[in-house]
């Protein structure tokens, strides 16, 4: 199936078009996702519209091997977790589709990567193997082609000298990094920034209590001397990006869309502005699943923007879990 097609989509039509495509590709190239449609009683004669069609549960990445392809696996993404957990697997047989996923949604949100420093600051996630944010990164940081752009372990002192003299250059910066290692940089020096994007991509890993996104971005904001904290949200079993600048209010580009599911019937939908579980179609997923049932909570506004409220806990996912193969 040709992907190039989902990067050019300009309308809702487009989406609906491509959407139904990918599904009846999947339904008949994957064989896990294909049985889980047939439990459901869903083919894709009987689909129309793109809220019929199943989303497979996430946790399906951390059992089975999710694929819709036969190509040689190029590179393997997996989830951070503890020791003895179960992580998330997403095999990808065609990187470049990722690469042009977030080259894309980058141009569409920021504009042009070499008007960027990019700092990544994300030390938990290069203290493991087979991050995508780290592939994003590091892609991101090559193509800026500033000598300045690069990683931060825990040289932190290195790092606030950097971003000083860069934003007092009047020099574009993206400081990209995880909650806690922002906390950490905020903790031990005050900012006043003024050609900086400061962008948090969640998570606490373990390091410190979590906390509201609103305390979170107080936090940092003050801290930084900045008056709105970006968000990336993105996770291993995706191959797309939605991005917030500011508020937790988040866009998508346009191959990717996010439906809001009732938690009490994973197979129904809400109404804009209420809060459920969060389905996202990832069309750059082309080989893997596109259809996929988050355990995240959030709401759609009628704009199509979308608020992250958090995750639900394991006692909260119903109807989900009922489909297991």
């Amino acid at each position: 199936m040709n992907f190039e097609k989902i990067f050019s989509i300009s309308s809702e039509e487009e989406f609906r078009e491509q959407a139904l495509q990918v599904f009846d590709f999947q339904f008949h190239n994957n064989p896990v996702y294909r049985k889980f449609c047939d439990l459901l009683k869903v083919s894709p004669t009987k689909i129309n519209e793109i809220t019929e069609i199943p989303f497979l549960p996430i946790s399906f990445f951390k059992t089975h091997t999710i694929l819709s392809s036969s190509a040689r696996v190029q590179k393997t993404f997996t989830s951070s977790g503890t020791t003895g957990e179960n992580t998330s697997k997403h095999h990808v047989t065609n990187i470049s589709v990722y690469e042009n996923s977030f080259r894309a949604a980058f141009k569409t949100f920021y504009g042009n990567i070499e008007d960027y420093v990019v700092l990544a600051l994300l030390p938990s996630y290069l203290e493991r193997e087979g991050s995508s944010l780290i592939y994003m990164a590091d892609v991101l940081i090559k193509e800026s082609k500033h000598p300045e752009s690069g990683f931060y372990l825990h040289n932190l002192e290195e790092l606030k000298e950097t971003l000083i003299a860069l934003d007092k250059s009047g020099q574009k910066v993206l400081l990209i990094g995880v909650s806690f290692a922002l906390l950490d940089m905020v903790e031990s020096h005050q900012f006043q920034l003024k050609n900086t994007i400061i962008m948090e991509t969640g998570g606490m890993k373990g390091r410190r209590k979590e906390m509201i996104r609103k305390e979170l971005h107080g936090i940092l904001k003050k801290g930084f001397g900045v008056s709105s904290i970006h968000s990336e949200y993105g996770m291993t079993e995706l191959l797309s990006q939605a991005y917030s600048k500011g508020s937790g209010i988040f866009e998508c580009p346009n191959w990717m869309k996010i439906l809001i599911r009732d938690p009490e019937d994973a197979l129904s939908y809400l109404e804009k502005e209420k809060t459920g579980g969060i389905n996202v179609i990832d069309l750059a997923n082309i080989n893997s699943c596109s259809f996929i049932a988050t355990q995240d909570l959030g709401k759609e506004y009628q704009d199509g923007s979308l608020e992250i409220m958090g995750r639900f806990d394991n006692s909260d996912v119903r109807g989900c879990n009922l489909l297991v193969l």
